[in-house]
């Protein structure tokens, strides 16, 4: 029979396997991250404009949030997939 300190070390030990590639391959994205940021930065900017802009700020302010959930999901990607013929090394 199995105790619960082997669920845990089973469930661990799955969560080692499954997660382990992402950081394997995961490496430095400087201007990905940079822009990140700055979109961030301009998605405050734009809550704090006065709200008088003919709904163009709200459009800016939606197109923004867009922006930074491409550049996360491009980040993601990259840190889960190879490209044929690319060497993940960390500096």
């Amino acid at each position: 029979m199995r105790t619960h300190g082997t669920h845990i070390g089973i469930v661990f030990t799955l969560a080692l396997i499954l997660l382990a590639p992402r950081y394997l391959y995961a490496e430095d994205q400087p201007h990905m991250q940079a822009a990140l940021q700055h979109l961030r930065a301009a998605a405050e900017e734009l809550e704090k404009a006065d709200r008088d802009k003919g709904g163009h700020r709200v459009q800016a302010l939606n197109l923004t949030h867009q922006a930074i959930n491409h550049v996360q999901a491009g980040i993601q990607y990259d840190n889960t997939h190879r490209t044929k013929g690319e060497r993940r090394e960390k500096k």
